[in-house]
């Protein structure tokens, strides 16, 4: 099965960071194609951006070994304004881009920062994303 979800920037950064985690395991879900990841220029900007800085000591090669796998792996969004205030304005981008797939498909918000989106059941943190991906395996497992 299939999984498509927006990961914010967060849940990319603490996986690089450190890989034996639960986002670290969403990233590799990800890089499996199990999730598929929903994208647009500003979210890969942004990822860009935010793995660039030097806080983060990751090598340039790193960087666009990263982005290349994603942007091969995810799908592009058109995604349309939604009328919403968030906390952080930069988060709009990634809530817009999960609205607009989910007029067609299931899609998540995989986020850490849960409180800066509206309380919904598709924006889930990064332990809710693979509790859902267990429970599914799981119970077709158990049908079978």
């Amino acid at each position: 099965m299939k999984y498509y979800a927006v990961i914010d920037t967060n849940v990319l950064i603490s996986a690089m960071l450190k890989w034996n985690s639960i986002p670290g395991n969403v990233m590799e879900l990800v890089f499996s194609g199990t999730i598929i990841p929903l994208l647009n220029e500003h979210i890969v900007k942004e990822y860009r951006e935010v793995l660039s800085r030097p806080k983060f000591h990751m090598t340039e090669e790193i960087i666009q070994n990263t982005l290349t796998e994603i942007n091969q792996l995810g799908i592009y969004i058109d995604a349309e304004d939604v009328d919403i205030v968030l906390p952080d304005p930069k988060d709009r981008v990634f809530y817009e881009v999960v609205m607009a797939e989910r007029k067609t498909e299931d899609a998540y918000l995989v986020t850490g920062n849960i409180k800066h989106f509206p309380t919904k059941p598709y924006v889930v943190t990064p332990r809710q994303m693979m509790d859902i991906i267990i429970e599914n395996i799981e119970g077709k497992i158990f049908l079978h």
